[in-house]
């Protein structure tokens, strides 16, 4: 293969995982269940307790505009928000919206920990959450027990949440998938090139 096509291969194969971590990784939508994420897409969102409504622009502005925290819920302006920790590779939890930049790792992730003042190493993939590895977290994890209970009782069910989780694993899975076949079909291509070349 020349060395064009090897250069072209390169940055098609840093294109993909650009595009596809940014697929992923929305600023705004931090600290929101998947479930929850088609009721921020609108400009103008309201809040769930009905008392108002809010542009898109102060979704997570640090500034809370609904007294529920719906506008907040990936920072530790409203006092009654929650956090919610995607966790992927082990369980997914709230956590009080306190917590969020408290220089304490609470979610397995690190993703409640993203102003980089403190940087939590992810250990859902090893299977166990911050709670095993931090100490005094017997107070968190009771206010955990008690935001999970209110979920479902606003009818996001667990087993809803570990059907999403699996369908967001899914998509990463197909990304993989399709930029692997793409790069494999580049390929091909390029060495076609690159031997009608040589048989002239």
């Amino acid at each position: 293969m020349d060395s064009y096509c090897f250069h072209s291969v390169a940055s098609f194969l840093l294109l993909a995982s650009t595009a596809s971590s940014l697929s992923f990784s929305n600023p705004s939508l931090l600290g929101v269940h998947p479930l929850d994420v088609k009721y921020y897409t609108s400009e103008f969102i309201k809040c769930k307790d009905g008392s108002k409504s809010f542009s898109r622009d102060r979704l997570n502005d640090n500034f809370c505009d609904c007294h529920d925290g719906t506008d907040e819920p990936g920072t530790s302006a409203c006092s009654a928000g929650k956090f919610y920790c995607r966790n992927l590779g082990s369980k997914p939890q709230f956590i009080v919206s306190s917590h969020v930049n408290d220089r304490f790792c609470d979610c397995c992730d690190g993703s409640d920990e993203y102003d980089g003042i403190v940087r939590c190493p992810n250990t859902c993939v090893m299977g166990g959450n911050t709670e095993n590895m931090y100490g005094n977290y017997d107070s968190k994890v009771s206010n955990l027990d008690v935001f999970a209970e209110k979920e479902t009782e606003d009818g996001v069910k667990s087993e809803e949440s570990a059907h999403s989780l699996n369908g967001l694993k899914l998509a990463v899975i197909l990304q993989v998938v399709l930029v692997a076949f793409l790069v494999i079909l580049w390929s091909f291509r390029c060495h076609t090139r690159y031997r009608r070349r040589r048989s002239r």
